[in-house]
């Protein structure tokens, strides 16, 4: 009895002692109902590189890195991206592009795990629906830039509280004092121990411009669940215009998909370039720099640490997620996907290690303007690098279209 697969597998199943010789085996492409195919390859490498190069590589990579041991943060990484990235991203590959099918259909080649097909569909729906909203974040930015001056540079009426700063405490902190909320430089020698202390826990609570307009004027939070508060119409505009270049983009599947991933998977780059250059003149760049590469090698015998390793690169590299199986499953059936599986690997992880001496110059030049150690600035943790980066974009002197485009690529998101 003979027959043909589903993919064109010619197979024999007599029992080969009654064969006088081994028949040739053919494995041919499938029609497969016409589905579409990437214009050039140039096209699936790039859309897949802006799949795996995210919000993770600017924000968390950097952040994690530091709290890590820094340059020793490394050894794990590259060791967890070898053992456990690479061979799932070459398994994805391999699986879209063999069976052509999406991460649910492709799973009929093994109907055990049929569920993990639907479990990837969900994950990416609920990936997709965030991730717009961090861009309209980005998108409204955009929008509010183009004014003469930037609103998050000073304390707006209608969003301050009274823990909003515009004054400069650089001089008043390299001098030892503590600028109170008036603005005043009060010294050690000037009051008691306990008069000490409450000025100290008071100005812990002093928020920038940008801390302040990002909460309390973009996002609105409230105080709780308790309190869910209404939509933010400003926003809600900004997801709409969010979705439509969404829906722009994939009109006609992977033929506009793939001219859109020209701009979208380089244009990051050239932003990451720009602000380094920049940030390389400003003073304190070098500071942050050797805080971030300054390897502390004995965090290497920490579990936690391997742990967050891998953790980033599933996070970082998204398989399981079904959204290579889906980009792999338009490559032609001979395409090279171990090649490819490599570059779009190495390539995300060196985009997280070159984020790092962006993030953390412009930290380090924070640091200088407050006059304070880089360890004090990092410390405060990622949501901290939200709104102070921002805040750094207007001291980076870039037009202002230019210098907030680049925010889109470097904001940071809440840790889900």
């Amino acid at each position: 009895m003979s027959g043909k697969s589903k993919y064109n597998i010619t197979f024999d199943d007599r029992d080969l002692d009654e064969q006088e010789e081994c028949e040739a085996v053919e494995v041919r492409e499938g029609d497969n109902g016409g589905r579409q195919k990437w214009g050039r390859q140039i096209e699936f490498i790039l859309s897949s590189l802006s799949y795996a190069v995210g919000l993770g590589n600017i924000w968390r990579f950097p952040y994690l890195c530091y709290r890590n041991g820094g340059g020793a943060f490394l050894i794990p990484y590259a060791i967890m991206l070898i053992v456990c990235g690479m061979p799932l991203m070459f398994f994805e590959l391999c699986l879209g592009q063999f069976g052509r099918e999406g991460p649910i259909t492709v799973w009929k080649i093994c109907p055990l795990f049929q569920g993990i097909g639907y479990a990837m569909f969900m994950i990416s729906f609920y990936i997709g629906c965030y991730y717009n909203v961090v861009l309209s974040w980005a998108i409204y930015y955009i929008y509010s830039s183009f004014t003469h001056t930037l609103p998050w540079t000073s304390c707006g009426e209608e969003w301050r509280s009274e823990y909003c700063k515009e004054f400069n405490s650089r001089n008043c902190s390299l001098n030892g004092g503590i600028m109170n909320v008036t603005g005043e430089c009060i010294f050690r020698n000037m009051t008691t121990e306990e008069e000490w202390d409450t000025l100290n826990t008071t100005t812990s609570l002093l928020k920038s411009p940008a801390h302040e307009y990002f909460h309390n004027h973009v996002l609105d939070i409230t105080d709780g669940l308790h309190d869910m508060g209404g939509l933010q119409g400003n926003i809600v505009l900004a997801l709409m215009v969010a979705w439509i270049i969404v829906y722009l983009v994939l009109i006609k599947g992977v033929e506009t998909f793939g001219k859109a991933v020209y701009f979208t998977a380089t244009f990051p780059y050239l932003i990451l370039i720009v602000l380094l250059v920049r940030a390389a003149t400003l003073p304190g760049y070098m500071n942050g720099i050797n805080f971030y590469l300054t390897p502390q090698w004995d965090k290497l015998f920490k579990a936690s640490v391997w742990g967050d390793a891998a953790i980033q690169i599933f996070f970082s590299l998204s398989p399981c997620w079904g959204g290579l199986i889906t980009l792999s499953s338009y490559n032609k059936f001979n395409n090279n996907c171990y090649r490819d599986a490599f570059v779009v690997s190495i390539g995300n992880c060196l985009t997280s290690f070159f984020a790092g001496f962006v993030i953390f110059g412009i930290i380090g030049f924070m640091a200088h303007e407050l006059g304070l150690p880089v360890e004090k600035v990092a410390v405060q943790g990622k949501l901290f690098i939200v709104s102070n980066y921002i805040s750094s974009q207007s001291s980076l002197r870039i037009a202002y279209p230019k210098g907030n485009l680049a925010k889109e690529f470097s904001i940071n998101e809440p840790e889900l």
